[in-house]
């Protein structure tokens, strides 16, 4: 069985019909659309005739960005492994297969956390075959569907390139690299950066268990089972993100985490052989208008400390329980910086350190208060 990318298919809100639901209206429009294009467009004998030259130079350009790809992924390709596993299910045993990315020349390795979480043992394949058994669950990251294997013995391996993906803009294009259905490794497809700061709540297929990511890229780059944990990369052959999640109910609607939310925890594991991450202690979700209409609250933008009811919603002596946090808040300001569509709260923590006493910013009852948090690192 391939540990296939989490599936969000059966978790997203239905903040839009399926197209097969669409009324007829609307298929109507969309086909009066083509047609009023196909119009404006001017007839098929305009579009082929196109000359001699135009065609050459059209060929020219397909053909640069085709070796660009291929220089791209032979640059890249060294540094992701097929990442193979065994778990114990039951009275049996299942096979599970995903990807990784080399991200130090002593063998550490970052993949997705739902590839390798329960694996009874994990087994490491680099790009030109050499096989390492027994790999080291170092860590998983609590917080986000990241986890680290050090490779036994390894040395002189090719790190990737990491970029930074605060840099990233909506129709870049970009070039996601894996081990496709476990059979396939190093397979590379190309598209786009389709949006950014996605949040979904993903489940694996089978349906038993799901996490809420946030601040994802978006892409249709094609992302396939056993894909989880290899590298989606730009242009410049640098790693912007981890591919994590598909959208099974959808074509070419897949989802990375961003590089930079995941430098300092490679930082953290190279530095102190663990990770050590600091945390706040809330549950909450990110706000939009739709939200805050819902929920009646004055602001529109943050983080919405809920109280759902199953769980806790601050968690009992955390820095935010500490700092004097309640369910209904709504924290927008973190350490100097506002909470936004882009710059997430999970995103904003990455970058504190365990220690810092920083100002938190809530509004709470219609009034604004600054809170001062003092982070923990946090603990299983």
């Amino acid at each position: 069985m391939t540990n296939d990318t989490i599936d969000i298919s059966k978790h997203q809100s239905n903040k839009e019909q399926p197209f097969a639901q669409r009324p007829w209206w609307f298929l109507a429009f969309i086909v009066l659309i083509s047609a009023g294009f196909g119009f404006v467009g001017g007839s098929l004998t305009d579009l082929a005739t196109d000359s001699p030259m135009q065609i050459e130079q059209q060929r020219q350009v397909i053909d640069g960005e085709g070796q660009l790809i291929a220089e791209i992924a032979n640059q890249v390709g060294p540094s992701v492994v097929s990442v193979e596993l065994e778990q114990q299910v039951g009275f049996g045993v299942q096979q599970g297969l995903g990807s990784g990315i080399i991200v130090s020349e002593d063998g550490l390795i970052v993949t997705n956390k739902h590839v390798v979480s329960d694996a009874t043992s994990i087994t490491v394949v680099t790009a030109d075959g050499v096989e390492y058994k027994n790999v080291e669950l170092v860590d998983e990251d609590p917080f986000n569907d990241i986890a680290y294997l050090q490779l036994d013995g390894a040395e002189g391996l090719e790190a990737a390139t990491l970029g930074d993906s605060s840099e990233v803009v909506v129709g870049e294009r970009v070039i996601a690299i894996g081990n496709a259905l476990g059979e396939y490794p190093n397979t590379v497809t190309y598209g786009i950066i389709s949006g950014l700061s996605r949040p979904v709540v993903a489940g694996n297929r089978g349906g038993t268990s799901f996490e809420s990511l946030e601040n994802l890229f978006q892409t249709d780059a094609a992302i396939n089972p056993g894909n989880s944990g290899g590298p989606l990369v730009n242009m410049d052959g640098e790693v912007i993100g981890i591919n994590t999640a598909v959208a099974g109910n959808a074509e070419n609607i897949g989802f990375s985490i961003p590089i930079n939310d995941v430098v300092p925890g490679i930082e953290s594991v190279i530095e102190n052989d663990e990770l050590i991450r600091p945390y706040l202690g809330v549950r909450y979700i990110g706000l939009t208008s739709a939200l805050a209409e819902r929920y009646d609250l004055d602001v529109e933008q943050g983080a919405y400390v809920l109280d759902d009811g199953v769980t806790e919603a601050v968690l009992d002596g955390s820095p935010a329980d500490d700092a004097g946090i309640e369910p209904g808040d709504v924290i927008v300001r973190v350490g100097g910086e506002e909470i936004t569509k882009q710059r997430a709260l999970s995103t904003i923590m990455t970058q504190q350190q365990v220690g810092d006493e920083i100002d938190v910013v809530i509004y709470r009852d219609g009034e604004r208060q600054t809170l001062s948090v003092t982070l923990q690192a946090f603990e299983d």
